[in-house]
């Protein structure tokens, strides 16, 4: 008997890092090996706090783009492998002197590196980290490679501390907060992704389309990052809701808000991102503001034009498994959940 088709069997599939990770796996348990070989040490409490970091639940994106990307380019070798996990390497310690900066109490739903070991372990640590990164990028014998991932790596800490002088500063433009996540998310974005042109030998044109497939991608991740700390949970996102508002992060739904708001709105938030009442109630009213001048709604949808950018970007590459991954992979940073 043939069965009647319901509606629910038309509801298109979200967007999933699925076909990314399926393509990359092999690449990544090798990745995943290098990465457990460089971080250990005989000092005991240098490999126990990066586990607790890497082994905590982590998609490692941005080194699954390097491996995405070398697919597309159909390079066959296996010096990726060691790039990708520098790669990861460089992000982990950025994530561990951000958290020591936010003061943060969770990362991915666990309890952050600094919480249990401390301020100075996880600086310290982080330093090791991107010693390591280094290492692996001079053991490649790329000088290009060397140029680009210690240029993201100034770029990124560039970023960081011209996000701490915007901190609690309401009046930072549109233009100053974009160039900001350029820096600190979109920066090794793009060179998680320039890097595989260079070992696959490929032409100036196609490293500019995958560096900026890569850059696209990492603004509209932080774009979504950016609105969910409004409207999603901790238990979602792995950390606090509201930890933007709190740390007084000028982000751009604020920056939205605050230029479409009346003079008792900018008020609102002149006193909430300066740290004078930034409680659950004045979260609470931020949220609706956002909400109701429409800044959440069009952060998502410049988010999704920054998507855009970055599927069409890599339009010159030929149809294959991994460029489809790599537009699911846009699509899945523009609608996850966390």
């Amino acid at each position: 008997m043939q069965m009647s088709a319901t509606v629910h069997d038309f509801q298109p599939q979200k967007p999933s890092l699925q076909p990314l990770m399926l393509l990359v796996a092999p690449g990544l348990n090798a990745v995943n090996r290098v990465i457990l070989d460089r971080m250990q040490s005989p000092v005991a409490l240098i490999p126990e706090l990066a586990g607790h970091l890497i082994a905590g639940g982590g998609k490692r994106l941005r080194p699954m783009l390097t491996l995405g990307c070398a697919a597309a380019l159909d390079y066959a070798g296996d010096r990726h492998h060691k790039l990708a996990a520098a790669v990861e390497f460089i992000h982990t310690a950025t994530l561990l002197h951000d958290d020591v900066v936010d003061g943060s109490d969770l990362r991915r739903g666990r309890a952050t590196a600094n919480t249990i070991w401390g301020n100075e372990a996880s600086v310290l640590v982080g330093d090791f980290l991107f010693s390591r990164a280094f290492e692996l990028m001079v053991e490649d014998g790329s000088l290009k490679v060397l140029k680009i991932l210690s240029h993201a790596s100034a770029v990124i800490a560039e970023g960081e501390v011209a996000q701490l002088t915007a901190q609690r500063v309401v009046e930072t433009g549109e233009d100053r907060y974009l160039e900001i996540i350029q820096a600190k998310t979109a920066a090794l974005f793009a060179a998680a992704c320039q890097i595989a042109t260079i070992v696959a030998e490929r032409d100036q044109a196609t490293e500019d389309a995958l560096e900026a497939y890569g850059r696209n991608l990492g603004i509209a991740f932080q774009l979504v990052d950016d609105a969910i700390d409004y409207v999603s949970d901790a238990a979602t996102m792995g950390k606090d809701s509201g930890d933007d508002f709190r740390d007084g992060k000028v982000t751009l739904p604020v920056i939205l808000a605050y230029a479409r708001g009346d003079e008792q709105a900018r008020k609102f938030w002149q006193r909430a991102i300066s740290g004078r009442a930034n409680g659950d109630a004045e979260l609470a009213e931020g949220t609706h503001r956002l909400q109701a001048t429409g800044a959440i709604a069009d952060t998502m949808a410049r988010a999704r034009l920054y998507g855009s950018r970055a599927i069409d970007s890599i339009a010159r590459l030929p149809s294959s498994a991994a460029k489809s991954a790599l537009v699911e992979t846009v699509e899945f940073a523009i609608q996850r959940a966390y």
